[in-house]
């Protein structure tokens, strides 16, 4: 009973809507205190966790990577990616929502959250969509799907997270999710194809731009594209470590912005300020999640459930299934962070005692949580695209289910050949 009640408390504290971090911590607690009738043991963990759960080089990336994000954003390179994708691409059926899939894809990897990736880029692409006659539930489905690319390809938030809640390699991590992320972005466009061939409604023929004005807007965005570029080189060369490779992006991303002029003073320490908000609200709940993990431990939770998964005499693929279910459940109620902080303390021991790869787990891993931020009832994505774009939110569930083929094909395919995820890792240096 006292290892279960702190679960409860927690699931409840979460129910109330208090912040992550201090349902966590709050549980963790009460937990330690049941465990261990003492609250000395309370207090010691209490004075020492704060600084060893945040005293880890590699965290030092996450700051980078956020900050890299909004200046991308307030530099305006969000919308000269879409303008110079929908130049390209106009002219053809879909085209604009093909445009979308890649200015989504590659502002989702410079931001490194789905969320902001959703937010920014529901304001970009949708009116445009809209003008040129495109469906709202087209629209919706293609940046809400788009946005959950940012988790796969680097730099990646959630990669960071699984690196140092598992102990696997960040490099390797960041390197393997890029083939999986442009799989999902083929059958992204893939499904654009089907959809608007089933319904050409939904997507009505646009007219071509010039090609002066198309290539253009191509030089605008090629200091963005250089720049993602060199960010994945150093990564996979190993000529940066990826904490120096997120402090060199968000420096180039500022001179990028400063010389479009889009970028001022204003601008970057309004991007300072978020980055600070958004880094101290993961640390905090790196703090809760870690003193939730005392309990953990002191309770031998993952050894009892390890015991009974192994009772139940099912066959590695089951049990990676029923783990798998579960990602996909949580994450429509919770954004990637918190949920990989709390259930990786839980399902990773299991996972890598069954014996799967931890980097082609981390990449499942993140795929399934892909497919909960924009899933029904909930999908934290979903809503976001709703509100920022002012569409019925039963247009957008429509639209990212439908769109979500894309996500369970890739999931398909990376099961069947793992090697699609393992070998770029593989060849690192």
């Amino acid at each position: 009973m006292n290892a279960v009640a702190p679960f409860v408390i927690l699931i409840g504290l979460i129910v109330l809507g208090l912040p992550i971090s201090f349902c966590l911590g709050g549980a963790g607690l009460i937990g330690i205190w049941l465990m261990t009738g003492s609250w000395n043991g309370v207090m010691n963990i209490l004075g020492t966790t704060p600084f060893t759960s945040v005293a880890e080089y590699v965290l030092t990336t996450i700051p980078m990577f956020i900050f890299m994000a909004h200046l991308s954003a307030y530099g305006g390179l969000a919308q000269k990616l879409y303008d110079a994708t929908s130049n390209w691409l106009s002219h053809i059926r879909g085209g604009l929502a093909i445009a979308s899939v890649f200015a989504v894809m590659i502002f989702g990897a410079m931001s490194g959250a789905s969320t902001a990736a959703a937010s920014v880029m529901s304001k970009i692409c949708i009116p445009n969509m809209r003008r040129f006659g495109y469906s709202d539930t087209l629209s919706a489905g293609v940046v809400g799907v788009g946005a959950t690319t940012d988790i796969l390809i680097p730099p990646s938030v959630g990669m960071v997270i699984y690196s140092v809640m598992t102990g696997t390699s960040l490099g390797k991590l960041l390197i393997a999710g890029i083939v999986p992320g442009i799989i999902v972005c083929l059958f992204l466009i893939l499904c654009i194809f089907v959809w608007v061939t089933v319904r050409p409604s939904d997507a009505p023929q646009a007219a071509g731009v010039p090609w002066a004005q198309r290539w253009r807007s191509l030089l605008t965005v090629l200091p963005t594209v250089l720049l993602i570029i060199m960010v994945l080189v150093f990564l996979y060369a190993g000529i940066a470590t990826p904490t120096e490779v997120g402090a060199i992006g968000a420096f180039f991303a500022a001179v990028i912005g400063i010389f479009l002029g889009r970028l001022t003073w204003a601008g970057i320490v309004d991007a300072m300020k978020e980055t600070i908000n958004t880094s101290a609200m993961i640390f905090l709940i790196f703090i809760g999640a870690n003193i939730f993990g005392n309990f953990i431990m002191l309770s031998r939770f993952p050894q009892v459930l390890m015991t009974i998964i192994a009772e139940l005499n099912l066959g590695p693929w089951a049990v990676l299934s029923g783990v798998l279910i579960a990602y996909f459940v949580i994450s429509m109620f919770m954004d990637e962070v918190p949920l990989l902080i709390i259930t990786l303390q839980l399902t990773f021991p299991i996972i890598a005692g069954l014996g799967f790869d931890p980097i082609w787990f981390g990449v499942i891993c993140m795929l399934m949580v892909s497919m909960g931020l924009v899933f029904p009832p909930v999908g934290i994505d979903a809503f976001i695209v709703s509100a920022s774009a002012n569409i019925d939110l039963t247009k957008v569930y429509k639209g990212t289910t439908i769109m979500m083929t894309a996500i369970v094909l890739t999931l398909v395919l990376v099961m069947v050949f793992p090697s699609l995820i393992l070998w770029l890792p593989s060849h690192m240096h």
